[in-house]
């Protein structure tokens, strides 16, 4: 396939859009596997993916590193429901883990890991990327909360993904879950996004005239054998044709799965606000440089950040701009049933997972008893 993309009837197979019912949700958490004796990580994926129960066994796949298990739900209309199997897949992982002598916990780092400890998985994909990635493989294992969001047509999709570049920055902040990094306080609220960014082929991706143009953008890299398939492409979101689906891929692990409904139910209202009323303005949306500047921001400073708004031409507070987007997004969270989990938003604002973890440190003055309290609460 070339790199013309003329008309729908040109789409290469990967790109063939398939529908899904608007609004609905799955979400995907990269959990670390730990060592309950030293709280250290566990470099053990290939033990996990043997032992584990068989009820598992659609709901769990390895990630690059052999210290990280991926759990991920069906698809629910509602957040409640993918928040309830969440809490069961937890459960599940927890005690099938117990007799092989692991645990788990959710965070976007594990605060004193280090990059020689680091052991790439051996399927042929992660393999694959330590081949094309060499060392980059074996940074820090970082671990991710992915929400994908139903879309019934391609093109609505590439709508939504442009628009949703403009809350990266905002979800960001508030899911700022991995101040610590290799065993000191990095000073920043999402050392994840620092680590990952290693990779190439991350960051927020430019806005897209169409889904014929974001299809030509990939093939260009596919046809000329940069990389072998879409999913190579680690944005901070994506479209997912087969899934029918945007991907949202910014946010760290959360540690506790009612901060993680949260922003799900953040994702999924905005994600209906936009498509129904185009909130984000022009200039934000067509201004990637302040994006950018807002990405980093927002993970060096979690919800403390002011953002560059364009439109005011000035610095706004975070915590002024999530005011002001709750607002607009409360009457699409009461058609999708999930006003409960929106409202818990303000909840995680006050308290984010960097801000508890910096809090449990203070306490135990010991990162180990870090590590013990996200297991606690996993």
């Amino acid at each position: 396939m070339g790199a013309q993309i003329e008309d729908v009837g040109a789409l290469p197979d990967w790109a063939e859009w398939n529908p899904s019912a608007s609004y609905t949700l799955g979400v995907e958490e990269e959990v670390m596997l730990l060592d309950p004796w030293r709280w250290s990580l566990a470099q053990r994926i290939e033990d996990a993916l043997d032992g584990l129960p068989q009820s598992l066994g659609g709901f769990i796949s390895a990630e690059t590193h052999q210290a990280a298990i991926e759990l991920a739900t069906e698809p629910h209309h509602t957040v409640a429901a993918a928040a309830s199997q969440l809490i069961d897949l937890r459960g599940q992982l927890t005690d099938g883990l117990a007799p092989l002598g692991m645990a788990a916990a959710a965070a976007g780092t594990h605060p004193t890991a280090t990059w020689k400890e680091t052991e790439v998985s051996p399927a042929g994909r992660h393999q694959l990327i330590h081949r094309t990635m060499r060392e980059l493989a074996r940074r820090e294992p970082t671990f991710a909360l992915h929400v994908h969001v139903g879309v019934a047509e391609a093109a609505s999709a590439t709508r939504l993904l442009n628009q949703m570049r403009a809350h990266l920055p905002l979800l960001l902040a508030l899911s700022g879950n991995s101040p610590f990094w290799q065993g000191r306080d990095a000073g920043i609220c999402s050392a994840r996004t620092v680590v990952f960014q290693s990779f190439p082929r991350t960051g927020i991706p430019r806005a897209f005239d169409s889904y014929l143009d974001w299809v030509g953008a990939l093939d260009r890299l596919i046809s000329a054998g940069a990389i072998p398939e879409p999913t190579f492409l680690w944005w901070d979101l994506r479209l997912q044709p087969h899934l029918g689906t945007l991907e949202i891929r910014i946010m760290d692990a959360q540690t506790e799965v009612a901060d993680t409904a949260a922003l799900v139910a953040l994702v999924q209202s905005v994600a209906r606000l936009e498509l129904e009323e185009g909130y984000a303005a022009l200039e934000l949306v067509g201004a990637p440089e302040v994006l950018a500047e807002n990405r980093f921001l927002a993970l060096r400073d979690g919800i403390e950040a002011s953002f560059v708004d364009p439109v005011a031409a000035a610095l706004v507070p975070a915590r002024e701009q999530l005011d002001q987007l709750l607002d607009a997004a409360r009457p699409h969270a009461d058609e999708l049933g999930c006003r409960d989990e929106l409202d818990d938003v303000a909840r995680l604002a006050d308290a984010t997972g960097a801000a508890r973890q910096r809090d449990l440190a203070d306490r135990a003055r010991n990162l180990q008893e870090v590590v013990r309290g996200l297991v606690e609460v996993f």
